[in-house]
């Protein structure tokens, strides 16, 4: 294990909720090299041989095991793309943690391109949970675009814990995934823009099969100059159920633009969306204020119960 200075330790444990080596399987990356590796009985990680990446081969019927593949950078004017693909056999049950940090304290912008292929086997579930994070005082920007591709198998499910909060200045964020009868598909958004920060997600949800079902919400918050996009589609070419939601608060001078997405290609498909974007309510402000607390720290205790 690659020893680790005080600042790629903070990250992880921003973007991976890692105060020490985890148990179970990991691979631990540090400014484009491995810090560290282990795999276990059911689960095996090795490197890609044609692409920057990993491979993460999970065995059937695996239960109540992780798997952490957290990325930290602190070298300025770094970038990369890395291809992670995993594939996770039938009726396992597992936890996968990823999510970047970035610590840029030079003037050249850093950059980390994430590509994440899910392949999930009929009966699996899967657990994702993906945080972004960026810090330091330097000129150069913090640059995350992570892909995802999701392949899902009769009757498997998987929630996705999208999440970024601080820090990162320009981000697309592109998410595809394909279900078979039975599968489910589960994702929380969570997103904070402030500055002049740009960030756009797009998500198109394909139900293939009979009874597969998705439910994509996302809850941001956009402060000072910054600018975001939702852009959810959901296509339905069975009987399924789909619903995509946007609930969005805006500030100072913040843009939001939110474009839901239907696609109906079976009589009994059943798809729904809901939009909202608006400001902090007043009364929320005053009731707070009435207890002790300034102006801003009522926005502050108002956003961070948003995003919870």
């Amino acid at each position: 294990m690659m020893k680790l200075d005080e600042i790629q330790r903070r990250l992880l444990l921003e973007v991976a909720d890692l105060h020490e080596i985890p148990e179970g399987a990991y691979n631990i990356r540090s400014n484009s090299q491995s810090a560290g590796r282990q795999s276990t009985a059911n689960i095996e990680i090795t490197s890609k041989q044609e692409v920057s990446g990993l491979e993460v081969r999970i065995k059937p019927g695996t239960k109540r095991e992780s798997v952490h593949i957290p990325v930290v950078m602190t070298e300025s004017g770094l970038k990369e793309v890395v291809y992670n693909d995993f594939f996770v056999g039938a009726d396992a049950d597992v936890v996968i943690v990823a999510g970047c940090g970035i610590d840029n304290c030079g003037n050249q912008d850093s950059q980390h391109d994430g590509i994440h292929r899910f392949y999930l086997e009929k009966g699996a579930k899967v657990r994702y949970v993906e945080k972004h994070y960026g810090s330091g005082d330097g000129s150069g920007k913090r640059i995350l675009n992570p892909g995802t591709e999701v392949y899902m198998a009769e009757d498997s499910y998987m929630e996705m814990e999208m999440v970024q909060i601080k820090g990162v200045d320009d981000t697309v964020r592109t998410t595809t995934a394909e279900l078979a009868a039975g599968a489910k598909l589960v994702v929380r958004e969570r997103l904070m823009t402030h500055g002049d920060q740009n960030a756009v997600s797009t998500y198109v949800v394909t139900l293939n099969g009979e009874n597969a079902s998705a439910d994509v919400v996302s809850r941001s918050v956009a402060r000072d100059h910054s600018y975001q996009k939702f852009d959810a589609k959901i296509i339905g070419n069975a009987a399924c159920s789909g619903h995509t939601e946007c609930d969005s608060i805006i500030m100072d001078q913040g843009r939001i633009l939110a474009v839901p997405g239907l696609e109906a290609n079976h009589v009994d498909a059943s798809l729904f969306h809901e939009a909202a974007i608006g400001k902090i309510a007043g009364e929320q402000l005053i009731k707070l204020m009435t207890l002790g607390l300034t102006e801003a720290e009522a926005e502050e205790q108002i956003i961070n119960g948003f995003l919870r």
